[in-house]
């Protein structure tokens, strides 16, 4: 067997370092992954496109009703319904980070999301999905205060604590955020890279990544932890005392009323946490990329668009200010055609 000399004298022209500087730099300039989404059977596209469409208008149109309601309506400005509108705009922001890019994946027939927008898509996918969980939290002390500490509520959940409280969720989300992309960014990732999934998933990218995600591991693990377990505690703290002191209210009526200001905060925190633990749970048991992507759209898009079902079906102040919203829209369209 002949050897090249000519070939080993190049190779051994360039140090070992150099020659590993140049197949990491292969292994991250990755320009695009691909988003392989639910099924790639042709004739189920048509399907998949036209039910995710009428879920994100109906999420869309669904939410903004309750902001507007709620901001036009003086009856509404109160602290829990300024939580209320606050998590309507996140359940938009929520749903539009994953949606429409998957339906504009299914109508060019095109898997493809470059780099740039697989990192942002990431980054502000955490950042909602954050926000969520924290402002479901915060609404549960608002109803902790009204229901134990009546006399005192307007007191302690006054204007300037409502706007901090959605202040520091922003923060901590956002800072959150920006370290988990940050650790994403010093990862490498092989070159076309695919990702079983409809959107830019964080476990799916620290999976996919050919480098060491040793502390990508421990810092998601830590943080789902942290800022999942945290709020959750504060969620069960709040009811608990709601429970026990609606409890000692003698008369059955003063019960339904008291319980009744927190039945539809209540069936979100439920459908919230179930259907996310719901996902993490059946994903870890199948260790199927496939079904955990079909189970996420549970928390991802339908979880956003049962919300201002909950919220207007169980809550009289909202049906009653959107029929009057809905009354003020026809006067103002008859008086512009007049």
């Amino acid at each position: 067997m002949k050897v090249c000399v000519k070939c080993t004298h190049v190779i051994s022209f360039f140090p070992r370092s150099h020659l590993h500087h140049m197949e990491l730099s292969n292994k991250t300039r990755i320009s695009e992954f691909f988003l392989l989404g639910f099924s790639e059977e042709p004739e189920l596209q048509p399907l998949i496109f036209g039910l995710f469409l009428s879920m994100y208008l109906i999420t869309v149109f669904g939410n903004m009703l309750i902001i507007l309601a709620v901001s036009t309506d003086p009856n509404l400005h109160t602290p829990m319904y300024f939580f209320l509108a606050n998590l309507s705009f996140v359940d938009i922001c929520f749903t539009s980070t994953t949606v429409p890019k998957m339906l504009w994946n299914i109508q060019t027939q095109s898997k493809v999301i470059t780099y740039e927008d697989c990192i942002t898509q990431m980054n502000f996918f955490i950042i909602f999905s954050v926000l969520d969980d924290f402002l479901l939290s915060v609404m549960a002390y608002d109803r902790f205060v009204a229901i134990c500490h009546p006399l005192q509520y307007t007191v302690i959940m006054n204007p300037r604590l409502c706007g901090l409280l959605v202040l520091v969720s922003w923060i901590m989300s956002v800072l959150y955020s920006l370290l988990q992309t940050l650790m994403v960014l010093r990862l490498s990732f092989c070159t076309e890279v695919e990702i079983p999934h409809f959107f830019c998933e964080l476990n799916q990218m620290i999976q996919l990544a050919c480098s060491d995600t040793f502390l990508n591991d421990m810092m998601m693990y830590f943080a789902t932890v942290l800022l999942g377990g945290a709020p959750l505690a504060g969620v069960l703290y709040s009811y608990s005392k709601i429970v026990s002191s609606i409890r000692r209210i003698s008369s059955a009526l003063g019960k339904y009323k008291a319980f009744s200001t927190c039945a539809s905060h209540l069936s979100v925190v439920s459908l919230f946490y179930c259907t996310g633990l719901g996902v993490y749970l059946s994903s870890a048991a199948t260790q199927s990329s496939h079904w955990s992507a079909t189970a996420s759209v549970m928390y991802t898009v339908v979880t956003p668009m049962l919300n201002p079902f909950i919220y207007s079906l169980r809550n009289r102040d909202i049906k009653g200010a959107l029929r009057r919203f809905s009354a003020m829209a026809a006067i103002k369209g008859l008086i512009v055609l007049g």
